[in-house]
């Protein structure tokens, strides 16, 4: 096994603009995007825009995308939320407030008790991030 998951996200025909979404606000490499109209893959009619395939990088972080041709949902995910471990002050504010754009806010950025500043968003596409500054760096997530 390697030494690192990397989530696959799913969308119903919004990965496009969540992959720009991404790579904007955690400054990553789109290292390439295929629709399911450019691939050999079954498509079923009006997908043909679909992202079947997307790739985002900046350094050990990564994620991919994917539109589903599935119907969304009717209930929303639950049960899984993203962990970053940020770097600074500065970079934990900054993606809190980003993925607030049009997200829900969960639990406000506050300190902790285990000596981090802390908060969790649900961004616009309805996934949950856990974003976390150990102040202390022998408290950090490892």
């Amino acid at each position: 096994m390697k030494d690192c998951i990397t989530p696959y996200l799913t969308f119903y025909g919004r990965a496009k603009e969540a992959a720009v979404f991404y790579a904007d606000l955690f400054g990553m490499e789109n290292l390439g995007v295929q629709t399911y109209g450019e691939s050999d893959f079954p498509t079923p009619e009006g997908a043909e825009d679909y992202v079947i395939h997307c790739h985002l990088k900046r350094g050990n972080f990564q994620l991919m995308l994917a539109d589903s041709t599935e119907p969304a949902p009717e209930v929303p995910r639950r049960g899984l939320s993203l962990l970053i471990d940020c770097e600074s002050e500065e970079e934990i504010r900054r993606l809190y407030d980003g993925l607030l754009v049009e997200g829900r806010r969960i639990m406000e950025l506050q300190d902790t008790f285990w000596g981090a500043r802390y908060a969790k968003v649900e961004d616009r596409f309805g996934f949950t991030w856990d974003l976390n500054y150990s102040k202390d760096p022998e408290q950090a997530f490892e």
